[in-house]
């Protein structure tokens, strides 16, 4: 059987463009590895009607909503190969079985690098994050790090500001600001060190100290990092789609890939904000133009 299209990723990205598919009647499936982006989040906010959300409640949610639609199939597996076969994909998946589809939505996300700094794993998700617009709200008016080895550095320190006037900036021994920018940190009572940070201290999750190699200790309530992205998935290149220089697929304002019959959305192709109301509102917009270019070819 020939699938109109084939979803992978079951993150938020994924499961919307699933629905819009479903309720434009056409046979797909998603499939879903089950290892989220967002597995150390706690709560996801700024979706309206779903603020401070569990992630895995939203996707027991999103997929009772997608039960409703008989067109939608949903398989727990990985997609480990697509191929490009007499004008359509042969999709291939960790069960040995493969399946044919007109259109491939890649909605694989990504994966985040956080910087190799000890115990920087034990805060991450809980009173370390990487984006203000989701967790900003929690840790407003607290004293804060930003932790950033990259030019993203000072960009973030001016979004953190927006939420907490008591913020130190640390580069863990990069140079990463210009002297301009050094001066407006200091106008803004922001103390930048570029000490190499020896480790990070707190318990059960909430960050206590940065213990910077010199030994100093400066007390912390919480803080943000500018973590490395890159695909979670190897199929965009696999495909052949281009990357921007970010490492994110580049796409159309519809989710169009370079390669034809190939779509892309949520964080592996929008790259930032990091937040489920974009990369569901990406799933809609890719879904969208999954249905019109069917229509077309088939009208």
């Amino acid at each position: 059987m020939l699938l109109d299209c084939v979803v992978v990723g079951g993150g938020p990205a994924g499961l919307n463009a699933a629905l819009v598919l479903g309720r434009a009647k056409k046979k797909i499936i998603l499939f879903d590895e089950n290892k989220p982006r967002n597995a150390v989040t706690h709560e996801s906010h700024g979706f309206i009607t779903r603020d401070k959300i569990k992630p895995s409640e939203f996707k027991q949610i999103a997929l009772e909503d997608l039960k409703a639609y008989p067109e939608i199939t949903i398989k727990n597996q990985r997609v480990y190969d697509i191929k490009t076969e007499n004008n359509h994909f042969v999709i291939l998946t960790s069960d040995g079985l493969t399946y044919q589809s007109r259109k491939i939505i890649l909605a694989t996300g990504l994966k985040d690098i956080l910087p190799n700094i000890k115990g920087i794993h034990d805060y991450y998700g809980t009173s370390i994050f990487s984006c203000p617009f989701c967790d900003g709200w929690e840790l407003k008016d607290r004293p804060l790090v930003v932790i950033s080895e990259n030019e993203r550095a000072f960009h973030i320190t001016k979004m953190i500001y927006n939420w907490s006037k008591d913020v130190v900036v640390c580069t863990n021994g990069k140079a990463v600001f210009t002297n301009e920018q050094k001066q407006l940190l200091a106008n803004n009572n922001i103390e930048l060190i570029e000490e190499e940070i020896e480790y990070l201290e707190g318990d059960k999750g909430q960050l206590r100290h940065i213990i910077l190699k010199s030994g100093r200790e400066i007390a912390r309530a919480g803080g943000f990092v500018t973590a490395g992205l890159q695909q979670a998935s190897p199929l965009a290149q696999v495909l052949g789609c281009s990357l921007n220089n970010m490492g994110g697929i580049e796409t159309d304002n519809s989710g169009r890939t370079n390669i034809a019959g190939v779509y892309a959305c949520g964080d592996n192709a929008v790259i930032a904000p990091a937040q489920l109301i974009v990369a569901a509102a990406e799933g809609s917009k890719a879904a969208m133009a999954v249905v019109g270019d069917l229509v077309n070819e088939d009208f």
